[in-house]
């Protein structure tokens, strides 16, 4: 199972991403585990400037805008 966070304020293009990971993962067969992260301090933790933000088991793939379906098809089949 991938461990998936989410993080961002809660805006729309957060919203997309977390249901963009959630659709993509379903449609290649992938478990996945997809966290919304909000608080401001652990967004800042992981560096992230510019929401939302990908963290894929526990590092950081991406940052600002959302993510393209193939970039995120890339990281639910990464190993």
């Amino acid at each position: 199972m991938k461990a998936i966070k989410v993080l961002g304020s809660g805006c729309r293009s957060c919203e997309l991403t977390a249901r963009l990971v959630e659709e993509e993962a379903r449609a290649l067969g992938v478990d996945v585990s997809v966290e919304k992260v909000t608080d401001m301090a652990e967004i800042m933790a992981y560096g992230v400037l510019s929401t939302p933000g990908v963290v894929v088991d526990g590092q950081v793939v991406h940052a600002g805008g959302v993510p393209r379906h193939e970039t995120v098809r890339d990281w639910l089949t990464a190993s």
